[in-house]
């Protein structure tokens, strides 16, 4: 099937694409990467009077590190995650989950801010974010706003975005302890979407867990926060009794329904199951980062 008919602006400054979502509103829609966007176009799921590409706007590049806060520009793609030899030390889960997104076609391509504004609920990255605490900046003519990653995601493909905005990076904050965190993701085939996958990060301090971040995908209507699993590990030691606590209270955090994938009740012992093996290995490499 071939798009409906859209008019197409490439504006080259991040003004001038704020101005022209100001004056066309929801009839707009933003492009970055376009693996996102462009499958829905061509599926007419979307069908925006206009399309407003990002792709000449400089000021929206790259990867940075500022006062100990991670930032990744809007049009900082997969495989700049992926390729990026410090993000191993510096935010370990970044590396670890950008290998897992799609395929190399989609890396190549995609833009992780993009990604996670495209709010599928099997996406990888909305839970990567959650379980960090990250922020995403958004812009419009009228000023700017950071929204807390766990309070973005509103529903399937709806998150708390207006319609004049532009997410223009997302702020991971700084880590004043040994931290670190683990990607564990169950899929069909090399390249599918998840049928679950589980975000963990952790941060230590004097042999326990200062601060731990939960974040479910594909088991719920949107990327979840496992609020209750991060209370139960808060100034904890990550004793295997801790540990397998969590975990239950990951599951049971967990919405997820019978498909052809599995049954609800498998994929909440997937998750439970990764929760224990990703809280381990965050620890683990945690404890190393310390030395």
């Amino acid at each position: 099937m071939y798009p409906a008919a859209f008019d197409y602006r490439a504006p080259s400054s991040l003004a001038e694409a704020l101005a022209l979502l100001k004056q066309h509103g929801d009839d707009a829609k933003v492009l970055a990467g376009g693996q996102s966007l462009v499958p829905l176009l061509k599926l007419r799921f979307a069908m925006p009077a206009l399309v407003v590409d990002l792709g000449r706007v400089s000021e929206l590049s790259g990867l940075s590190s500022e006062a100990g806060e991670l930032r990744i520009g809007a049009r900082t793609r997969h495989v700049d995650i992926e390729t990026n030899p410090d993000l191993r030390r510096l935010c370990p889960i970044l590396s670890e989950a950008a290998p897992q997104i799609a395929d190399p076609l989609v890396r190549n391509r995609g833009t992780v801010v993009g990604s996670v504004c495209h709010a599928d609920p099997q996406g990888d990255w909305g839970s990567v974010m959650i379980a960090l605490n990250a922020e995403l900046v958004a812009v419009s003519e009228s000023g700017e706003r950071r929204i807390p990653a766990r309070e973005f995601f509103e529903g399937p493909f709806t998150t708390a975005l207006r319609p004049d905005e532009v997410v223009t990076e997302i702020v991971i904050p700084s880590r004043s302890r040994p931290a670190a965190g683990a990607y564990l993701k169950l899929e069909r085939k090399v390249g599918d979407f998840a049928t679950v996958a589980v975000a963990v990060q952790v941060e230590m301090a004097d042999g326990r867990i200062e601060r731990a971040g939960i974040g479910l995908t594909a088991v719920g209507p949107k990327n979840l926060q496992a609020a209750a699993a991060e209370q139960a590990l808060a100034g904890r030691e990550p004793t295997e009794e801790t540990i397998t606590e969590a975990a239950r209270l990951a599951a049971a955090a967990a919405e997820p329904k019978d498909d052809i994938r599995g049954s609800a009740d498998y994929k909440r012992d997937v998750v439970r199951v990764f929760v224990q093996r990703g809280l381990r290995k965050a620890v683990a490499m945690a404890r190393e980062g310390s030395r």
